[in-house]
Parts: structure tokens; C-alpha cells; sequence
């Protein structure tokens, strides 16, 4: 089965490149966001795993917010989401926006990061 060569898949992959090369071995803080929700995750992609995550699909945040597609929720995330990291021993992370501007919830989760204690 051929790979997918959509423009957004090349997009991403451009961004993932540089991301990479750019790295010095820090691990890559990935953002996903979708028209109800937003997603982040610390990868660590020298051992391919994951070190920390929010999202705000978990019961607590679905409790708390009223819907996952606002800024508030993205920065609520961001700053959950530090705070894990800090807890994994990560200090310093390379954003990557997974393709999307970065603007609106996307700067918010970013913004959110930077405020729990995350460099990059």
C-alpha cells in the first residue's frame, strides 16, 4: 500500500524533520488537536515511548470543562501536562505543532506549557 501524500502529511513531515534535527536529545512535546478536543504528549524518540500525556478527554478534565475545543482548556492541558513531565524528570522539550499555525488553542497548549515550568 502506497504512503499517504496528502499536503498535510508532507507538512508534518517537514516539521518532523527539522524538529529532529534541531532536537539535541531533548524529547518532542506533540500536539493534536481535533474540532472537540486537544491532545499532548512528551515522546521521548531516542527509546520511542512516551514519558507524559494529557488530553482533555480523561474524566477529570471532562468534569471540569465544559468542552475540549476552547483555549482555556488548552492551556489547562498545557500546564497538566508540564506538570507530568516535571514528574518524569523532563525539563526542557522541542515543540513540535504537528502541522498545525500556531495560534489560537495550539499557542494556548504551548503558552500553558511554558507556564507549568516547561522549556523550549
Amino acid at each position: 500500500m502506497p504512503k499517504s501524500n496528502t499536503s498535510t502529511d508532507r507538512r508534518k513531515a517537514r516539521i518532523r524533520r527539522t524538529i529532529a534535527a534541531n532536537a539535541n536529545g531533548r524529547p518532542r512535546l506533540s500536539v493534536f488537536r481535533s474540532s472537540k478536543q486537544i491532545y499532548a504528549q512528551v515522546i521521548d524518540d531516542e527509546q520511542g515511548r512516551t514519558v507524559a500525556a494529557a488530553s482533555t478527554i480523561e474524566k477529570a478534565f471532562r468534569e471540569q470543562l465544559k468542552t475540549g475545543a476552547t483555549v482555556e482548556a488548552a492551556r489547562l492541558i498545557g500546564k497538566e501536562l508540564a506538570e507530568r513531565a516535571k514528574k518524569a524528570g523532563v525539563g526542557k522539550v522541542v515543540f513540535d505543532r504537528g502541522g498545525y499555525m500556531y495560534h489560537g488553542r495550539v499557542k494556548a497548549l504551548a503558552e500553558g506549557a511554558r507556564e507549568g515550568g516547561l522549556e523550549f
